[in-house]
């Protein structure tokens, strides 16, 4: 109970709707807005022959003021904030952003770096700044908290889109294994309860996080235990050949992906010839994209029921799309007597996608 305490104050800052705003990305976006708003506000006054630009550039230096210390104390704050109901954490965050602009407003007064600027009363200036700053304010929270429930359902569907996919390779890929297990009964029961035992840990390990993301090295070590099931079958009829040294320890890549991928080169390119023949296995990580080569013999005209292969391709064509977007890709190529799967996609190291599933 106490460790569940501990972490669901975290979980709630993620989850909160107001972004980081000491992030560049949403403290550029904030600063642009706030830039926007300065134009607006200096066009709202009445149009002289010159144009004021000693007036834009103090209500410039008096906004970007208040933001960069509104976005600096919500960001600090971010995790106490995250603790309270939306509505009451919007209603802070508005309280927040008008105390600091009547307090800057007070200290633009005190040391009259005001400039030019006609003032009527200091209250209505006071009442002026605190009602633009809470009207804007209310706006751009509205704003965060639309995109935060949109990102939510949207992740949401793009969880269960995964693992139904993941789901549809799971019986796929156990009962193929287990055909391979049950060809080994007969001729060597030792192999076959090794195998069962490799199956039984590769199984564990594909179970742990369905439809998520893991590490290269837990892919490859994955699909070291499913060839070593189809060693036992195969037996020297089987040679591989790895080149995928460069590829980094932590690079994220879509749970049972390298497998099937294997399974399709086994099934249709191995299994169906005397001699057998030699799958080759080619990654590499370069400029932040991701190539996966898995090439197996092929000769022309030969009959082959391509609709597991169609299946196992698609599924994964689909959860890269879901996961990497339009870059993403997956392709075949049969040439030189070899049938080629190739598979791309943009990441970044370490596995951060998988935390954020």
């Amino acid at each position: 109970m106490n460790k569940t305490r501990k972490t669901s104050p975290i979980i709630a800052a993620n989850d909160f709707f107001v972004p980081e705003l000491c992030q560049p990305e949403a403290l550029l976006s904030t600063v642009l807005l706030a830039e926007l708003l300065v134009f607006v506000l200096v066009l709202a006054e009445p149009m002289l022959p010159a144009f004021d630009w000693v007036r834009l550039a103090l209500t410039s230096l008096f906004v970007q003021w208040i933001v960069l210390l509104s976005s600096a104390l919500l960001c600090r704050l971010r995790p106490l904030l995250a603790r309270l109901p939306a509505m009451w954490a919007g209603a802070a965050c508005c309280a927040l952003v008008v105390g600091l602009t009547l307090g800057c407003t007070a200290v633009a007064e005190y040391y009259d770096l005001g400039g030019p600027l006609q003032r009527d009363g200091e209250v209505n200036l006071y009442l002026r700044h605190a009602l633009i700053s809470l009207i804007m304010s209310a706006l751009l929270l509205r704003y965060f908290y639309l995109q935060s429930q949109w990102r939510r359902q949207e992740q949401a569907e793009l969880r269960a889109r995964i693992e139904s996919l993941q789901a549809r390779i799971r019986p796929h890929f156990l009962f193929n294994s287990l055909n391979s297990i049950a060809s080994l009964v007969v001729t060597d029961s030792g192999k076959a309860e090794q195998a069962v035992l490799d199956l039984s840990d590769l199984f564990r390990a594909s179970l742990a996080r369905p439809g998520s993301l893991v590490s290269w090295s837990e892919e490859l070590e994955l699909a070291r235990r499913y060839l070593s099931i189809e060693h036992y079958r195969l037996g020297e009829r089987l040679q591989l050949q790895w080149d995928v040294d460069d590829v980094p320890a932590d690079l994220p890549i879509p749970q049972l992906t390298l497998q099937p991928l294997l399974e399709n080169a086994l099934i249709y390119g191995i299994q169906p010839r005397i001699e057998g023949g030699l799958v080759q296995i080619t990654a590499n990580y370069s400029d932040g994209i991701f190539h996966l080569i898995v090439s197996n013999p092929y000769q022309d005209g030969e009959q082959r029921s391509s609709r597991g292969t169609h299946q196992a391709l698609a599924n994964i064509d689909a959860r890269l799309s879901a996961l990497f977007g339009p870059q993403a890709s997956l392709s075949v190529e049969r040439r030189d007597g070899r049938h080629y799967t190739r598979l791309r996609y943009p990441c970044a190291r370490p596995t951060q996608e998988a935390r954020a599933l």
